[in-house]
């Protein structure tokens, strides 16, 4: 599975980079393949609870901070964290119709 899904420093998970085209995989690979997203996926709302704790703590920051300079780069750090929320809620959602294959 390592070389199938390649792990994201900027989401902070490992993404799904197959090699081949997926009904190029067995029944059986395609099942762990989906058993290992899965288990990925379900730590993703986990991560974006992490990254929303880091906002916080950068707006409280930035509530206090008086040089303009400083308060325009912590609004980028909040701009690119809430940015990387974004992305992980596009792939947990974009990948549920996925997972819902292997419960049928």
């Amino acid at each position: 599975m390592k070389n199938l899904f390649i792990y994201d420093e900027r989401l902070g998970i490992p993404l799904p980079k197959l090699k081949k085209e997926w009904e190029e995989y067995s029944e059986s690979e395609q099942h762990a393949i989906l058993l290992h997203w899965e288990k990925i996926r379900g730590k993703i709302p986990d991560r974006i609870v992490e990254l929303e704790r880091l906002i916080n703590q950068k707006q409280a920051e930035l509530g206090e901070e008086n040089d303009f300079v400083r308060s325009c780069a912590l609004n980028s750090e909040i701009a690119e964290l809430a940015s990387i929320i974004n992305d992980l809620w596009i792939w947990y959602r974009m990948n549920q119709t996925v997972s819902s294959r292997m419960h049928q």
